[in-house]
């Protein structure tokens, strides 16, 4: 081999090594920081991966969001109590598995709690009054949402009642987001949508390790988690809340009272896909420790961290037995 041949060989390999690496993007999207990690082994092709996803959010985003007029939830919103509206399938397939969480929990997940939720305003510190909450409350209940498939529709069983998708909507984007990076040859990464999250393999040889975060402390770690190849999704009542007559009201409402839950500060679960973590992460805050544990370990492939108010953890029994993610308490 000339010394050429060689030079030119090692200039090569030089170049591989120097474009495999991983690559990191952020952007806001769906309200809240969205944040990609990955391994790649070509720059070029870690970037074209990283803005299809985000282009992908976008797009979920447009067509989930309350806050835009033209989303087609806000045209379902509009237009369901006056009859069945045809709607895609993407939309279809959310609210199917949303209303299957809301029969597992018995209710604790609603995405019908917006017929209230959208009188609560957090920035401003508004929240409904007496006599609002009497008026509202009968128009939450999922059984109000009447799905047909073929052409997919939905109406609403009463007028007055109200979607929102902000417990699961994320959780779906996130799955939607993987299943492209696994399209671009993408086998090492992380996804996270504010407290959704998904992990794509491990990283390279090791796994994540992932903090369950202290609600007093938002530097603070209370939990590791070593992960790959699962979902995590934590809801929390210490992200948007205000704070009232020495009163906290958070945005996890219990869907019978239109009131904020009292009795857990977060809710951290494991599961195969975002969309089940994140809607179940919402129904195990409103259930409360017992119930939520007991719900857990009803269900397989699921695991859960819950933090107490009185600061406390607890583990669901799969995450200490072998073979497990083991959890480690940080104390």
């Amino acid at each position: 081999m000339t010394r050429a041949v060689v030079w030119l060989l090692l200039l090569s390999l030089f170049s591989l090594g120097a474009q495999a690496q991983w690559l990191q993007r952020s952007a806001d999207i769906m309200g809240t920081r969205v944040v990609i990690q990955l391994w790649s082994e070509s720059v070029g092709a870690g970037e074209v991966a990283i803005e299809a996803v985000l282009e992908e959010l976008r797009r979920i985003d447009r067509a989930m969001s309350p806050f835009c007029p033209d989303s087609e939830l806000s045209r379902v919103n509009r237009q369901a109590a006056q009859g069945a509206v045809v709607i895609s399938d993407e939309l279809y397939g959310v609210l199917a598995r949303a209303q299957q969480i809301s029969e597992l929990s018995d209710g604790a997940f609603d995405i019908t709690f917006a017929s209230v939720g959208h009188r609560y305003d957090y920035r401003r510190g508004i929240r409904p009054s007496e006599q609002q909450l009497e008026q509202l409350l009968p128009m939450i209940d999922y059984r109000y949402l009447v799905l047909t498939p073929d052409p997919p529709r939905l109406a609403f069983a009463r007028p007055g009642v109200r979607i929102d998708l902000g417990g699961i909507a994320k959780g779906y984007a996130v799955d939607r987001g993987i299943a492209i990076l696994q399209q671009h040859g993408i086998e090492h990464a992380l996804l996270s949508a504010g407290g959704d999250s998904r992990f794509l393999g491990d990283r390279r040889g090791r796994p994540w390790r992932v903090g369950v975060r202290d609600p007093d402390d938002k530097a603070g770690i209370r939990a590791l988690l070593p992960l790959s190849n699962t979902a995590l999704s934590t809801s929390g009542n210490y992200e948007r809340f205000f704070i009232q007559d020495g009163e906290r009201y958070h945005h996890i409402l219990n869907p019978r009272s239109g009131r904020s839950v009292k009795g857990l500060r977060s809710v951290s679960v494991l599961g195969a896909e975002a969309i089940t973590t994140d809607a179940l992460s919402t129904a195990l805050f409103v259930l409360g420790r017992q119930a939520a544990m007991a719900l857990v370990e009803r269900l397989p492939g699921i695991e859960a961290v819950l933090v107490d108010t009185e600061g406390r953890l607890h583990f669901s029994s799969g995450l200490g037995q072998a073979g497990q993610s083991a959890a480690v308490a940080l104390d």
